[in-house]
């Protein structure tokens, strides 16, 4: 069978760039996001805010300093074609080299500790957290997400009863945001994850902050329920940078997987308005 080669070097010097372009370049569908939220915005020092914010992202982008102090710790999500075969190393170690290198060249933030009791910084914001996918095909791809913590520890996990149902999944929902308040850097975008096992929940969630701002689940209903969810977010009031308004989040992402008869799983994750991820997508030459 004809397979596609990859050093690990090229993978090294491409996570290294992304590790530096998501923390310096705030997505294009963000950004105009971030400009429709001001027009839509009824709270003046909410428009006020929200421009320092697309100030702040040109200003990143233009000088290639982070958008936040919180260049975060990083989740690289990677999608491997069965064909493809990684030379000269460990892929997951390649990943962390480029994580390393990319921290300290961008001269990002560190925010790694080795261990969570201990508290001892790694020096080089490694290890990242990293997901595979093994999928049909020849093509590499990887998507870097710095994910700041403040986003982070509003993390919520819901291991709801069948019996909750939908008016209990909107309540849990609703209610981790409302908690969350202004803690994650609102205007946030809203990632939902509900099915699986607890931990599946929790990676939908994460996954669904992928999603273009604009983007629509496929699903009608899923759409719909969305769309719902976005509106009562927004009728919280906490507002751009939580000081009160109209646009507490830019999105609600849903995504969901099967589950048990006897469980209803929901996961509620946050991105802050610096919603940062870049992907990179590869394929080689053939060799037999």
């Amino acid at each position: 069978m004809a397979l596609q080669e990859i050093t690990v070097s090229l993978i090294v010097e491409n996570v290294a760039r992304l590790c530096q372009e998501a923390n310096f370049d705030l997505p294009s569908d963000v950004r105009d996001a971030l400009q429709e939220a001001a027009d839509l915005e009824e709270s003046s020092q909410g428009k006020r805010i929200l421009g320092e914010i697309y100030e702040n992202a040109c200003i990143a982008q233009q000088e290639r300093i982070p958008l936040c102090q919180d260049t975060g710790m990083v989740l690289v999500f990677v999608e491997i074609g069965q064909d493809v075969h990684v030379t000269g190393g460990s892929l997951t170690e390649a990943i962390n080299a480029g994580v390393a290198r990319g921290y300290q060249e961008g001269y990002l933030r560190k925010s790694v500790v080795a261990d969570p009791l201990h508290r001892k910084n790694t020096g080089d914001n490694t290890p990242a957290v990293i997901y595979y996918d093994i999928v049909p095909g020849d093509q590499l791809r990887i998507t870097v997400m710095p994910k700041g913590f403040g986003s982070e520890n509003c993390t919520a996990l819901g291991m709801l009863k069948p019996a909750d149902g939908l008016d209990g999944v909107k309540r849990f929902i609703l209610d981790a945001v409302d908690k969350a308040g202004p803690n994650p850097c609102p205007p946030v975008t809203v990632g939902i994850g509900i099915g699986g096992t607890a931990d599946k929940a929790l990676l939908l969630a994460k996954r669904a902050l992928l999603r273009d701002v604009k983007s629509a689940n496929q699903d009608p209903d899923l759409a719909a329920l969305e769309r719902e969810l976005l509106e009562a977010i927004n009728k919280l009031g906490y507002g751009p940078g939580g000081l009160g308004g109209r646009i507490t989040a830019l999105a609600v992402h849903i995504e969901t997987y099967p589950t048990h008869i006897a469980g209803l799983p929901v996961a509620v994750c946050l991105n802050c308005h610096a919603a940062r991820h870049k992907t990179w997508e590869w394929r080689g030459e053939k060799v037999e």
